[in-house]
């Protein structure tokens, strides 16, 4: 088990460094300019390659290595019932990411460079309760 423990984390750690790079990227390509075709196709390529390629089979098997572990050990508890609601919130951060992709895609965003800024700090929140919960086991 202790094998699986260690996947966990490796995959857990693969998707929260994607969680925080492709907000980052978010933010310079709002910052582009508008006539700047090349670096828009560029930034376009490195957000798909991210999400497609690296942050959903980490998300994936975080998520899959964690349900084993679950099983294997039988973790009860309120703290677990917690984070498996940051486990949600984390999941449907990574979707909206997805969904923000898709529209930088096809080039039809909306949002400011500064918003991004913004939204780029939710999984460090998410990242401490996660943390805590599973580390501390505050009740």
């Amino acid at each position: 088990m202790l094998w699986i423990k260690a996947l966990h984390i490796v995959f857990v750690v693969t998707w929260f460094a994607a969680l925080f790079y492709l907000p980052r990227l978010f933010v310079y390509h709002a910052m582009l300019e508008p006539a700047d075709t090349a670096g828009n196709e560029r930034f376009k390529v490195m957000e798909r390659k991210l999400y497609r390629g690296i942050m959903t089979p980490s998300a994936v098997l975080a998520i899959g290595f964690g349900t084993w572990l679950w099983l294997g050990y039988g973790f009860g508890g309120g703290w677990l019932h917690a984070k498996l609601a940051v486990v949600a919130a984390l999941v449907a951060y990574h979707l909206w990411c997805g969904r923000l992709l898709a529209d930088f895609a096809r080039n039809r965003n909306k949002r400011r460079h500064v918003w991004f800024r913004w939204f780029n700090e939710a999984p460090v929140l998410l990242l401490l309760a996660a943390v805590i919960l599973a580390v501390v086991k505050p009740f």
